[in-house]
């Protein structure tokens, strides 16, 4: 593969919609475990509400938002995000003081770091993943 092609190729993740039932109950568990305010955006079709998370578009990674729409709900068994951190105990610790539930506390992936998988407010798994 042409290694300049390689370099333009955009990650597979653009952005990402967390789908909830109660979008005050969830901004308020994200802001806590987060430590960071979600900001409201609009949606061209009107038909959905959102709230997005702190991001740079142009930064690495994929950037997203709490999403309330009648087209889809929330859940586990679906699609699992993994939040970016730099310790995932130090969230871990606030999950449940959120109204969540940690459901695998901190463990090891070997060179790819460590990882706590969680359930917020809403029913919807996510995981923390950190390098240390």
């Amino acid at each position: 593969m042409n290694k300049e092609l390689a370099m333009n190729k955009p990650n597979a993740i653009g952005w990402f919609d967390l789908y909830v039932e109660d979008m005050d109950r969830a901004v308020v568990f994200y802001e806590a475990v987060f430590q960071q305010k979600l900001e409201s955006i609009g949606d061209p079709t009107g038909e959905t509400l959102m709230r997005s998370f702190p991001a740079d578009m142009g930064a690495y990674g994929a950037a997203g938002a709490l999403v309330k729409s009648p087209h889809a709900q929330p859940g586990p068994g679906g699609t699992l995000i993994y939040f970016s951190v730099d310790d995932c105990a130090v969230q871990q610790a606030r999950v449940v003081a959120a109204g969540g539930k940690v459901l695998r506390p901190k463990f090891s992936i070997g060179q790819f770091g460590w990882v706590t998988l969680c359930l917020d407010t809403e029913g919807n798994m996510f995981g923390l993943n950190s390098m240390r």
